[in-house]
């Protein structure tokens, strides 16, 4: 078959590799410029490419094509394409298409990532043969080239679920839906729910879908009933209204059990070692404690695992102690509820650094949190009007810097021992950094620069 593979970052060059060693001839079309690791791939591959344009008699002549992620459905390109008929895949559904592996699939708006790293750690660490893939960085169809794993386990966004058509995680997991990148679907979080949802819709009865029970969203647009799929729903609190594969029984233990129509196979797995934090961490360590579970990693083993994480950075991420004042680098939480869940993690009084692009961001349900935890709120940002406006009358002190250095040095001087400096923008990095990544390595820098 003749195959074009559309964006030629980790995921389209990955599907191309795969597609030439299964015998398909491949080109690959990139409208903005190729990073140079991914051309030396293509060069080596000796696959034909280009860059900066996307020839459409070129792409109009391939029989399939493979589509990045980021490419959205408006694109004039994927316009010509839908015109003609042609199929249009992701790159995980060609993957798919390639090995007998068992996929353990991660999705939500939120915590997908910690999510996967926890369950790729518990398997890795007991000792199964495990590959990591998707959404963390890994491209799974260059992976499945040699196929050397027994499991995958997938991280997955809405937009690489959408060209999925056939295929079928072993597990899948879907930890809760809230608004996020809606100018994709239309400005409804109906299609963008169901964009999540395709992560169990080809799964029969030898599969298990695990999802949050809590999530009101997954709630209303999830029809438990007409599905095959063994379910293994998981909520913070005992719920006689649902069946549940997790709860916890306390703070620090989960009970767990993978047939929860019979009260016998309940064990509990004890989470006290485990540093991660906040109540989304906990939802978090449920779902990646069931998949284990279900994998047959023993109670022991998973405890250990727990104790031994270390999360991505940039998520709640601890960077530093000065004067008895913890520093906590939360560069990720670039929208509202990711900043909900650390503002509602930490414990102690907080002096919040927030701000940043804004992303018609709503607020308001931060209010409550920031009256009762933030002691000050240093906002970085280019335009901190909103959060001005917002925040003002509820947080005892606010100010403005589009410093880093200052920002870090104005919430050391604002903290008490025993308090906690927490770096959680609700906003995209794109007015004074990079990306996220940039802001929460100089906000680690600032830190670690002031503790000497």
């Amino acid at each position: 078959m003749h195959i074009v593979v559309l964006g030629a970052a980790e995921s389209g060059v990955g599907a191309a590799l795969l597609a030439q060693a299964k015998g398909h001839s491949v080109f690959v079309s990139d409208k903005s410029p190729i990073q140079p690791q991914y051309k030396e791939k293509l060069a080596q591959a000796g696959i034909p490419f280009e860059e900066n344009q996307h020839t459409l008699e070129e792409v109009l002549k391939a029989q399939e094509v493979i589509k990045s992620p980021g490419i959205p459905e408006k694109a004039p390109v994927i316009q010509a394409l839908r015109e003609k008929g042609t199929s249009i895949i992701s790159e995980i559904e060609f993957a798919g298409r390639h090995t007998k592996a068992k996929c353990i699939c991660i999705t939500g708006t939120n915590g997908k990532t910690t999510t996967t790293l926890l369950t790729y750690h518990l398997l890795k660490e007991a000792g199964y043969n495990v590959g990591l893939a998707g959404n963390v960085g890994y491209s799974l169809a260059e992976q499945i080239i040699e196929d050397k794993f027994d499991y995958y386990v997938v991280e997955l966004s809405s937009f690489q679920l959408d060209d999925t058509y056939h295929f079928q995680p072993w597990i899948s997991v879907l930890l809760n839906i809230t608004p996020d990148h809606l100018d994709r679907y239309n400005y409804s979080l109906a299609s963008y729910a169901e964009s999540k949802l395709r992560i169990m819709r080809n799964q029969d009865s030898s599969g298990y879908f695990i999802y949050n029970a809590d999530d009101e969203n997954i709630q209303r647009y999830f029809q438990a009933a007409l599905r095959s799929v063994q379910q293994l729903p998981f909520s913070l609190h005992h719920r006689p209204d649902y069946q549940l594969g997790a709860y916890y029984l306390d703070e620090e233990n989960i009970s767990v059990n993978l047939k929860p129509s019979s009260s016998s196979e309940t064990e509990n797995v004890n989470t006290a070692k485990s540093p991660l934090i906040g109540q989304h961490n906990r939802q978090n360590m449920m779902a990646a404690v069931l998949c284990a579970r279900i994998a047959g990693v023993e109670k022991p083993n998973i405890e250990a695992g727990l104790a031994t994480f270390h999360n991505a950075d940039h998520r709640l991420q601890p960077v530093g102690e000065i004067n008895g004042v913890r520093f906590i680098n939360d560069s990720k939480a670039t929208n509202v509820e990711a900043a909900w869940y650390a503002l509602d993690g930490v414990q102690q009084p907080i002096i919040w650094i927030a701000g940043g692009t804004d992303k018609g961001n709503d607020y308001t349900t931060l209010v409550p949190l920031a009256q009762s935890k933030v002691k000050a709120l240093v906002c970085l940002g280019v335009d901190n009007e909103k959060l001005r406006t917002v925040f003002q009358s509820v947080v005892p002190h606010v100010e403005e810097t589009q410093s880093v250095t200052t920002a870090v040095r104005r919430a050391a001087e604002l903290a008490q021992p025993g308090d906690v400096v927490l770096l959680s923008p609700a906003c995209a990095s794109f007015d004074l950094f990079k990306n996220y990544e940039d802001r929460g390595r100089q906000f680690a820098a600032a830190v670690k620069e002031l503790e000497k």
